[in-house]
């Protein structure tokens, strides 16, 4: 699995750690909420709100990601991107990452410096700084990213507001990943726009805070599966929540590759993690922003249900299984 070994010179032990630092920050531009960016002990970035909203996740070769199946500047994006994603589940607007990358001393130094590319093409994409990080020998590949926010003055939107007789809704893909990591698992590679959304999500960032202004009372990042994490929100709030299934859209491409494989799209759409679309409760069907659509609601139960009951099968992504 992963890239074919490099000759000593191509390698980051040969290129060292500063030097790799400064192949990838070199001419690097940042945002005006960077006041200090790479090159000492620490960055300094300003928080206009007063307070810093903040997210951390770790992408570790053969768990999160294959070299075989990704390029280095996908799983680089994905790193951002997951993070990203949180701080848009609050409510907030990202301004900052600071990334860790761990690796064999034999690994080629592309490799690590594609991947860092990843890291700031998809950081760029929303006006975000990488602003520093650290480089560390390792048995494997890990990519560690912490991104920071801005609430712009508002109160963050946690998982724990959801009131009986709020409507539920999500903004973004559903089952694409999980799709995804189906067709890479048999050995395929088609179709590329269900494969790709599996190497690296689309969230929709900007959907966090149009939420929050919108008045949404709790909301999350759909990263294990839409069950799994709105039993989290479910739990946080003290409610149950009911999901319609007729109200979840099962793109057609998804129930090609379904039939492809002899897979249940809807199964996909359901309980399929790393699309990191986001879910959150609403007053009212009246109260959602654009991009957000109805799929359930809010009662005065516990737990999760599908069109009423139970749903049968696991209903998403936990670790240490």
């Amino acid at each position: 699995m992963g890239e074919s070994p490099a000759s000593g010179a191509d390698t980051v032990a040969a290129i060292g750690e500063f030097g790799l630092i400064r192949q990838v920050t070199a001419g690097r531009a940042q945002p005006s909420t960077t006041l200090l960016g790479p090159g000492d002990d620490a960055a300094v970035v300003a928080a206009p709100d007063g307070r810093v909203v903040i997210a951390t996740d770790a992408l570790v070769e053969g768990v999160h990601f294959r070299l075989d199946w990704s390029t280095p500047a996908q799983v680089g994006r994905k790193a951002v991107a997951v993070n990203l994603a949180d701080i848009a589940a609050m409510g907030a607007v990202p301004t900052s990452v600071v990334v860790a990358l761990a690796c064999p001393p034999d690994t080629p130094r592309d490799v690590a410096a594609e991947m860092l590319d990843g890291v700031a093409t998809e950081a760029r994409r929303v006006h975000v700084g990488v602003v520093g990080g650290d480089m560390v020998s390792a048995d494997h590949i890990m990519i560690s990213v912490t991104a920071l926010g801005d609430l712009g003055g508002r109160p963050p939107v946690t998982r724990a507001g959801a009131r009986p007789g709020d409507v539920v809704a999500v903004c973004g893909r559903l089952g694409w990943a999980a799709a995804g990591l189906a067709v890479l698992s048999r050995g395929f590679r088609s179709p590329v726009s269900v494969v790709n959304a599996q190497r690296c999500p689309d969230p929709p960032y900007a959907a966090g805070p149009s939420a929050a202004l919108a008045g949404a009372t709790a909301m999350i990042d759909i990263s294990d599966g839409l069950l799994a994490d709105l039993a989290h929100l479910a739990e946080a709030s003290g409610v149950g929540i009911d999901v319609r299934s007729d109200r979840l859209t099962v793109a057609e491409r998804l129930v090609d590759v379904g039939s492809a494989l002899g897979a249940d799209p809807m199964h996909w759409v359901l309980t399929g993690g790393e699309d990191h679309a986001l879910a959150a409760t609403f007053g009212s069907p009246s109260d959602l922003p654009e991009g957000w659509e109805v799929v359930g609601s809010v009662v005065a139960d516990t737990g999760v249900t599908v069109d009423g009951d139970p749903y049968d099968r696991e209903p998403g992504w936990r670790h240490w299984m």
